[in-house]
Parts: structure tokens; sequence; C-alpha cells
């Protein structure tokens, strides 16, 4: 069965199936490729009769993921120019419904990923009372490459673009425009950390939600010039937006998987500045750190995995060849309190110990950080650990994604989750996002800092709110992080 929906742009024909309707490719905004390359997002042509929305459309331009993540995390999307569209799922597609939106932003380290996964689909959310839209947006060099000539944080740009799309056309799609969730994963969720205090993104979402990722990381101007002339001395031209336009997409994909393989191989904090220890070339532009505070005015649901940085160890077989020597000096690097981890974990390996510190560094703590700067605030712990790699991969990061959305048995997830994965984890997990989307109450007391700091761990066979979980380790980073 198909459906129709009427935007401010023209008329979308979708399709229906078990009281579901999809509309797929929706554009958002004119394609940013030609006269609009590295420009800030234009608003998409209207057009006339009814636009075929039943097929995905092109995601953003990129290199696949490096071995052995390339295995673990699929990337199956057809890329092209035309790609600032959405996708939207909806149980009730027509004006008056007043249903709660839930606005999704990929992860994938700014570089990779896509809307278009099939782990991605926004059926259980509809199929819950949600009208769900995915949103792809530019990545890489044309999304956050800061370029002379170009605005920064293209990127970011394109989400507002896309909350702005939402605003004006959610309800012909049963959707409440002033009932908007955005929430993120991973490089997702940086980005939210960002909007958050971005005044073009005021008034555009009531609600929040932030996986894995916070408002710490992003690289400082200064850090970004010198990411932006390695490029540009790679491609062989002169730094500015309009000599990089005239490159070949080809040619400029290959260089920018080249430069990550020379900063992974190599992240020298004398070359890459602030971007070393965040470990991705492409990121926010940001002069500094901003929490967003108690005047925020939008409901925060904020978390991360127990073993975050185990899917960067244990498929790459780091895990087991930390030395000592490398655990000193990581220690060093992200300001950690080394025996007081050691203290909390006797017994641990080098590669442990640094797995441990390097997931509070990079997700725990800046997690914990925007809940306590944001009164009302709740907080979360993935804890479910995978059996994949001999059940070495534990509760890493992305792993909670088929849980969220409630699709574990889908193929993009068995890499990770394996084939058992508890169903009845994501049933609980999904609809503590679903009520939170719809009443700002994800199930759990908030976070207080001067409290108990109620956490919800999501685990199984048992969820519960803990106070506080590992309490000692927090407080080694005190002034810190």
């Amino acid at each position: 069965m198909t459906a129709v929906a009427t935007t401010r742009q023209g008329t979308v024909r979708g399709r229906t199936e078990d009281g579901i309707a999809a509309f797929l490719g929706v554009p958002y905004a004119a394609p940013p490729f030609g006269p609009r390359r590295f420009a800030a997002p234009a608003p998409a042509e209207p057009w006339a009769g009814e636009r075929d929305a039943t097929a995905y459309g092109p995601a953003a331009p990129k290199a696949p993921y490096a071995p052995p993540f390339d295995a673990l995390i699929p990337e199956t999307s057809e890329a092209g120019e035309d790609c600032l569209n959405l996708n939207i799922w909806t149980p009730e597609p027509g004006p008056g419904a007043g249903l709660p939106v839930m606005v999704w932003l990929h992860g994938g380290s700014f570089s990779n990923g896509s809307a278009n996964s099939s782990g991605y689909r926004g059926d259980a959310f509809a199929r819950d009372g949600v009208v769900f839209v995915g949103v792809n947006y530019r990545l890489g060099t044309d999304g956050f490459l800061h370029l002379p000539g170009a605005p920064d944080n293209r990127g970011l740009l394109d989400q507002i673009a896309a909350l702005t799309w939402v605003r004006d056309n959610i309800a012909a799609f049963g959707g409440d425009p002033d009932r908007v969730t955005v929430f993120g994963e991973s490089a997702g969720a940086v980005a939210i950390g960002q909007l958050l205090a971005e005044p073009r993104a005021r008034g555009l979402f009531r609600r929040a939600v932030l996986q894995s990722g916070a408002c710490h990381h992003f690289v400082r101007p200064e850090t970004a010039r010198k990411i932006g002339e390695s490029m540009a001395s790679r491609l062989g031209v002169p730094y500015t937006a309009e000599a990089f336009a005239e490159v070949a997409l080809p040619e400029l994909i290959a260089a920018q998987d080249a430069l990550r393989g020379d900063f992974a191989r190599r992240p020298d904090p004398a070359v890459w500045g602030d971007a070393a220890l965040n470990g991705m070339v492409f990121e926010p532009v940001a002069d500094e750190l901003r929490l967003p505070g108690p005047d925020l005015g939008v409901d925060l649901l904020v978390g991360s995995n127990r073993e975050e940085n185990l899917l960067y160890m244990v498929p790459t077989g780091r895990l087991l060849t930390i030395s000592e020597g490398r655990l000193v000096r990581g220690a060093q690097a992200y300001g950690a309190d080394l025996d007081g981890y050691r203290a909390q974990r006797p017994g641990a390996s080098p590669g442990e110990l640094l797995q441990a510190i390097v997931t509070d560094w990079f997700w725990r703590i800046p997690a914990i950080r925007l809940a306590e700067s944001v009164p009302g605030s709740h907080l979360y712990e993935f804890a479910w650990r995978s059996p994949q790699f001999d059940g070495e991969l534990g509760a890493c990061h992305a792993l909670e994604l088929g849980f969220v959305f409630d699709r574990v048995d889908d193929p993009d997830y068995l890499p990770m989750t394996g084939k058992d994965a508890p169903s009845d984890l994501a049933r609980t997990m999904h609809a503590a996002w679903v009520s939170f989307a719809e009443t700002g109450d994800p199930g759990w007391p908030a976070y207080d800092p001067k409290a108990d700091r109620a956490t919800m761990v999501f685990d199984a066979p048992h969820c519960g709110t803990e106070s506080d979980p590992r309490a000692a380790e927090r407080e080694l980073w005190t002034g810190v992080r």
C-alpha cells in the first residue's frame, strides 16, 4: 500500500507495511555540490506532482571503514551528491495525530555511517507511537574540515537544517513539532553536544539523548587549521575552499582516507594538536568546551557503555599487546591517576587498565559532566557483555544500538551482538527511550550529584538503578576531566 504526505516542497509518496508508513530519501536541503560545495545548506527545491519516497536516497560520499571494523560495522548504503535527505517512519501519516518525534543522528567518527543502515530502520519506534526521522548529513572533508572561505561545521549546519525541516513539516507525518527529541550515538551524540550550545539550534528540539558522546570532543581552530593544511598538502592544492572544490570527489575521498590512516599510525600531538587524544581527524570546530548549564531548557538522557574502548582493542588484538611502558605513557597523556586505577583493579593487565582509563576519559566522564551541568538529567550505563570474540568484546562501543532500536536480530548488529542477544533487554531499553520522548521520564530518578547519583544500568538478566557506579574511579577525574 502507498501513503502520501504533503511537505512545503511538495507531495511525497511512501509505502505502508503492517500499519507503518515509511517515507525514504526525502530531501531537507539542496544537494551540497557544484556551486553549493562547502557552503551552508540551502533549502530543497520544490517539485511538482508526487515524489517517489519508497527507496533510500544517497548517503554522503565516504571511504569504507578500515579493517577489521569494516566487518563489524557494515557500510551498505549508496553514496551520491543529493545526500541531504532523511527517512521517516510513522504510524499515522497525516496532520492532527500530534505524536512525539525522534530525530536520529548516526555515528561514524564524522567520517562514516549513514541513516540508511537497516539497523536504523525506525519501524519499532513507529510501532510504539513515535514518528521516527533518520538524518543523512555531510561527513569528512565536506562536512567537517576547516577550510578558509567556507563556514565551519557544515555537517552540524546540515543537522540544524534537518531539524528546521522537521519543525516545519513533521505535522504532515503525524508528528508534533513541539515534542521533538534528537538522539544520536558516538559522533551523532558529540554533534548533539555541540547543538546544545548552538544558538541556531535553540527551540528546534525539546529533549535530547546522547549515547556514548557528549560535549568534550571538538578541535580548536588552530588544530583545525593544522589538519586542513595537511589535507591540502596531500592533495597538492592551495588551502582554500575554492581549490578543494576543484578536486575530483574520488581523489578527495582517497586523500581523506589516507589522512585518517596517517593519523591512526602516528597520533602525535605535535602534528595533530588536540585531535590526537580525541582519536578523530574530522570533528566539530569550537573555541572551548561549552557545557550547557542549568538554563538549557532541554530534557537530557545521557550515558555510555561500560567497556567502550574494547571495540578498538579486541578486534585489533591491541588488548593483549599493550606493554607496561605504553600503559604509563597513555595514562600520562590522558592525565589519569594510574595508581588509582591499579588500586581499583588489582591483577588487571596493562591493556585492561588502559581500556578502563580511555573509556572513562573519552566517554563516561564527559557524560557525567553533562548530566552534572543540567539539573534533572537522567544517566544510564549499558553493561551487557557481548559473547563475540570469545566474550572479550564486552560492553563495547556501539553495542547498545541494536537494543535501543529493538533490532538485535538485524544483520547489521550480529557481528557485535552474536545470535542470542537478550531480546528482553532490547525491549526494556527501547521502551525507556520511547518513554523519555513521550514524557521526559525514562523510568528512573534523575541524576543528582549532590545525592546518590542514580544511574540506570542496562544488563541481562536484570536492569536496575545503581548509586554512583565505580565512584572511586569517577573521583579520580575531579579537576582533571
